[in-house]
C-alpha cells in the first residue's frame, strides 16, 4: 500500500491547498482584475465529461451575466486549489462568491462536496450564493455524519443564500441550514431555450443511466429496447456523460451544442437522466422518461409538466410503455415561460 492512501482526501487536499499559496498561479496568470468592476466568483465550473454538469455551469455564467452587472470569472473543479487563492487574494467588498448548481450536495460526491465547504470557509465576509442544487445526503451513517460537517460550516456563515431545484431539497435545506436563506427555483439549465435552429427530426435517442442512479432494471431494460425495436428504425444512442476532462471552454460548448443537435433532430428521445430530460425541455423535443433512484427527476418534472412533449412514468409497467408506443405521432408542444420562476436569484444578483 501506498503511504499516501493512508490519508484521507480532505487531509490531503489541505496538505496540497496550503502549498499552493506558495506557488506561481498558472492557470489565472492572463486573468486580470479590475477595481472598479464587480466580480462573481463561480467555483467548481465543470471541466469534466458530464454534460448536465457542463450545461449548469453555462446557463449559470449566461444568468449572471444578462441578469446583473457582475463580471464572470469562472473557477473551473480542476483548478480549485488555485482558484481557491487567486480569488482570496483579488477579492474585494461587493463581490460575490457562487457555487454551481446540481446534484453533487451531499455524500455521494463527497470530493465536490468538501471543496464547497473549503469555498465558504475561505469567503466569510462576501454572499456565498449556491445556485439551485439536489439535497442528496443519505440516512447512512457516513451521510449523517457528512451532514453534520455539512451544518456547522454552512450555519457558520452570515451570509449564505442555498437555492434548491425540487421542493424536497427545498424542505431539507430549510431544516438543516437554518442560518441560511433558502430559496426554491427551477434548475438553472431550464432558464435556457435551445429550441433554435428547427431541424427534421427522424428517429429515436435514447440516453439512459448505467450507474448508481440507475432504477430500471435489466429486465426492463431489456422490454423497453425491444419495444423501441418494433416502433423505430433509426435508433441512436447518446449519453449526457462523455469520456472527456479538463474540457475547455470551447470544447464545452462544443459538447454541448452537439447534444442539442441530436435533440432537435428526434422524433423522440428516451432518458431516466435528469438532463436529457432537461435537453428534451429547452429543444422543444419529444420525451419518455423513466425515474431513476432519488426524486430529482419526478420534481424537476413539476416545474415543466405542462408541456406536451414530456413524458414521465412514475411507476414502470409494461402496459405503460405499450400504451405510449401505440401513438401514431408524438407532440410538439411551446416552452412554458418560467421566467418569473427565477425572480428570487434575479433579486439576490442586484
Amino acid at each position: 500500500m501506498k503511504i499516501t492512501n493512508l490519508f484521507s482526501f480532505r487531509f490531503k487536499y489541505r496538505v496540497l491547498l496550503f502549498l499552493q499559496q506558495y506557488k506561481e498561479l498558472n492557470y489565472f496568470i492572463n486573468t486580470i482584475i479590475s477595481k472598479d468592476k464587480k466580480y462573481a466568483y463561480l467555483f467548481l465550473a465543470a471541466d469534466y465529461g458530464n454534460l448536465g454538469d457542463v450545461a449548469i455551469t453555462y446557463a449559470q455564467t449566461k444568468f449572471i451575466k444578462e441578469k446583473s452587472d457582475f463580471e464572470v470569472v469562472k473557477i473551473p473543479i480542476s483548478k480549485s486549489l488555485e482558484g481557491l487563492w487567486f480569488v482570496k487574494n483579488n477579492i474585494k467588498k461587493g463581490d460575490i462568491v457562487t457555487t454551481v448548481g446540481g446534484g453533487n450536495l451531499g455524500d455521494m460526491y463527497n470530493q465536490i462536496e468538501y471543496i464547497r465547504q473549503l469555498v465558504v470557509s475561505f469567503f466569510p465576509n462576501n454572499k456565498i450564493v449556491s445556485f439551485p442544487q439536489t439535497f442528496d445526503f443519505s440516512s447512512s451513517l457516513k451521510g449523517r455524519r457528512a451532514l453534520n460537517t455539512a451544518k456547522n460550516i454552512y450555519n457558520s456563515h452570515l451570509n449564505i443564500h442555498f437555492f434548491a431545484r425540487e421542493e424536497t431539497s427545498f424542505n431539507f435545506m430549510k431544516t438543516h441550514f437554518k442560518k441560511a436563506k433558502v430559496y426554491l427555483i427551477p434548475d438553472i439549465v431550464l432558464s435556457l431555450n435551445k429550441q433554435n435552429p428547427i431541424q427534421k427530426r427522424k428517429g429515436v435517442v435514447i440516453c439512459m443511466r448505467q450507474d448508481n442512479e440507475k432504477k430500471l432494471t435489466n429486465g426492463q431494460s431489456l422490454f423497453l429496447k425491444r419495444a423501441i425495436e418494433k416502433r423505430f428504425k433509426n435508433i441512436s444512442y447518446y449519453d449526457t456523460h462523455i469520456n472527456k476532462n479538463e474540457l475547455s471552454l470551447k470544447e464545452g460548448d462544443f459538447e454541448l451544442n452537439k447534444i442539442w443537435n441530436a435533440f432537435r433532430s428526434a422524433e423522440l428521445v428516451i432518458t431516466d437522466r435528469l438532463h436529457g430530460m432537461i435537453f428534451c425541455y429547452i429543444t422543444n423535443t419529444p420525451c419518455l422518461v423513466f425515474q431513476n433512484n432519488n426524486h430529482k427527476v419526478r420534481e424537476t418534472y413539476d416545474w415543466i409538466k405542462g408541456n406536451l412533449n414530456i413524458n414521465l412514468i412514475v411507476e414502470y409497467s409494461e402496459d405503460r410503455v405499450i400504451s405510449f408506443f401505440k401513438q401514431e405521432y408524438f407532440n410538439l408542444g411551446q416552452l412554458d415561460n418560467l421566467k418569473e420562476k427565477y425572480q428570487p436569484l434575479k433579486n439576490l444578483l442586484n
